[in-house]
């Protein structure tokens, strides 16, 4: 289960393989973005998402939406992953899984990260949220459906 739309988005403070720390609150201060959790770098389903994520960065870049990969793998292992695939955006460690139960990412009883996307306004306000561990290509296309219905008409 993911958290509930029109709810705040929890704050977290996660390492980057920009080399430093990102803190929600702090970079995207008034800026809308993409938080994407995922079980797990180079498996099938992971890969494909985070390379359809990658064949469509023009498209959020266009509309100024950044986009970040969350999973419990750590930043060596997020640096080889981001390299291979040349991925255009940041991966964020979340090594003790603590961001991922916060943000309700977790197939229950199994307890494994889910793939859950969530889209946040520029106040944090969860204005998309797409759940779907079988489906990873699906997560690109309801993001850019929700971007274009919920931000364009705010500008």
């Amino acid at each position: 289960m993911a958290l509930k739309l029109n709810t705040q988005a929890p704050n977290f403070t996660l390492d980057s393989t920009s080399g430093s720390a990102f803190s929600l609150q702090k970079e995207m201060e008034g800026k809308p973005c993409i938080l994407y959790f995922y079980p797990k770098d180079f498996t099938m389903g992971c890969t494909a998402e985070a390379c359809e994520f990658r064949n469509e960065f023009a498209e959020f870049q266009g509309v100024d939406v950044p986009i970040f990969g969350i999973s419990k793998d750590d930043i060596p292992t997020h640096l080889k992953f981001k390299t291979q695939y040349k991925l255009p955006f940041e991966l964020l460690a979340d090594t003790a899984g603590l961001v991922t139960k916060m943000y309700d990412a977790l197939v229950p009883l199994i307890g494994i990260p889910n793939r859950t996307t969530y889209l946040l306004d520029a106040t944090h306000k969860i204005i998309g949220v797409y759940d779907n561990l079988l489906y990873p290509k699906g997560h690109i296309s309801a993001m850019l459906k929700t971007i274009k219905k919920e931000l364009t008409k705010e500008s």
